[in-house]
């Protein structure tokens, strides 16, 4: 009982902190607590042990926290480790310099996936995105490009929990969603316009670990009048390439589990 009860104790501190990859800088404790469903004297508690150890800084005119230096090292010493980026960026480079718009490449975590890193097209007017926000899996290429390569108790989970609306473009029914992932599963990307963020258009494609999993995603993003169909129909065979040369890197020799586990080409 002890040790159950322990390993929910850090479940709780867990979701408290990953609550502050999501949406504001800037969180206080009613709103931790209605997001996670916790007790406010629970929250209260907990942020109080993540900003004894640094992990959190409070705001004592707001009374909202926000991430503080100790969080700030572990996420810079995890990008440091991070396999996919290190093996993505020289990728990225290339295809940025072969279409002149942002590349970006993106990690699953739990409950999501977030920006690892991005190469900004050299154009005044471009698209930049937000490293180390989570993002949801149901809205947008990268996003859907994970989702559509995960198994399928993982799929399941997140077509049965809430699909946000981000724009108005965002696929929120589970059954059109569901035919999206279908198609990104026969074509190997996905296109998108405007689905996670209003202007912008995107080419996106999965990339794969040893396991044959999405692991994350890489994309070509910019304003939506210039990644247009005809852009995005370029963009295509250098984005999956590319996509390929990543995975190859990380250990993946081609083919993705059946939902049984089986590798299939």
């Amino acid at each position: 009982m002890a040790d159950s009860t322990g390993n929910e104790g850090a479940g709780r501190v867990a979701d408290v902190l990953l609550a502050f990859l999501d949406g504001p800088r800037r969180l206080g404790v009613s709103a931790v607590a209605r997001e996670l469903g916790l007790s406010k004297a629970v929250v209260h508690r907990i942020l109080q042990t993540l900003v004894n150890r640094g992990l959190l800084l409070p705001d004592v005119d707001t009374r909202e926290y926000h991430l503080g230096p100790a969080a700030a090292a572990i996420g810079a010493r995890a990008l440091r480790e991070s396999d996919l980026r290190t093996i993505a960026l020289p990728v990225l480079r290339e295809l940025q310099q072969a279409t002149g718009e942002t590349t970006t490449v993106s990690a699953r975590v739990p409950g999501g996936r977030v920006y690892l890193d991005q190469v900004e097209s050299a154009r005044e007017i471009k698209m930049t995105v937000e490293l180390g926000r989570r993002f949801p899996l149901h809205a947008g290429g990268s996003s859907t490009c994970i989702l559509a390569f995960l198994p399928d108790d993982e799929v399941e989970a997140v077509l049965a929990g809430p699909l946000d609306r981000l724009t108005d473009r965002t696929i929120v029914d589970a059954t059109g969603l569901r035919r999206r992932l279908d198609d990104i599963r026969r074509r190997g990307y996905a296109c998108t316009d405007g689905e996670r963020q209003e202007g912008a258009g995107s080419v996106a494609a999965p990339v794969f670990g040893v396991d044959g999993w999405a692991q994350g995603a890489i994309s070509v993003c910019g304003p939506a009048a210039r990644v247009d169909p005809a852009a995005r129909e370029r963009f295509v065979p250098l984005v999956t390439a590319a996509a390929d040369r990543i995975s190859r890197g990380m250990g993946w020799r081609g083919g993705i589990p059946s939902p049984e586990g089986r590798a299939i080409a």
